[in-house]
């Protein structure tokens, strides 16, 4: 990876998951070649807005849910791991309940929660909130 990271996720040392409220999410295989994982997405992201429109027929929501499946394995997201030194995957576990805890633990503040200070709070407070910060006329 090359760059600076613009995700507000942390991502494990390793750099096969990262961090959403707690959990891990593998990332994909950063050997696919840059065209291959654009057309990949690519993919995943139109089966993503076909869902949407297909929601009220099962039987194409289905088909369509397969074609979000297979760019997710494609991508190295799901299904068998794209690592090679043997160690589990730990996909869409609690990163306290893994061996990640100790290294989440340490992060001084999760990222996402500093760059969206309101990710915990009710809407009520939300709105309560930005009124008292709203300027007074």
């Amino acid at each position: 990876m090359t760059g600076r990271r613009t995700d507000p996720y942390p991502h494990t040392p390793d750099g096969r998951y990262f961090v959403v409220r707690g959990r891990l999410w593998r990332l994909s295989n950063p050997d696919l070649e840059p065209q291959e994982r654009e057309r990949l997405v690519q993919g995943l992201m139109a089966a993503r807005r076909a869902v949407r429109s297909v929601r009220d027929d099962p039987e194409t929501l289905a088909e369509v849910r397969g074609r979000v499946d297979a760019a997710k394995r494609a991508l190295g997201e799901r299904g068998p791991v794209w690592w090679s030194d043997g160690e589990p995957d730990y996909n869409r576990q609690m990163v306290r309940d893994t061996p990640y805890a100790e290294w989440f633990a340490s992060l001084k503040r999760n990222t996402a929660y500093q760059l969206f200070p309101f990710h915990n709070i009710s809407y009520a407070n939300l709105i309560s909130t930005i009124v008292d910060l709203s300027p007074r006329t």
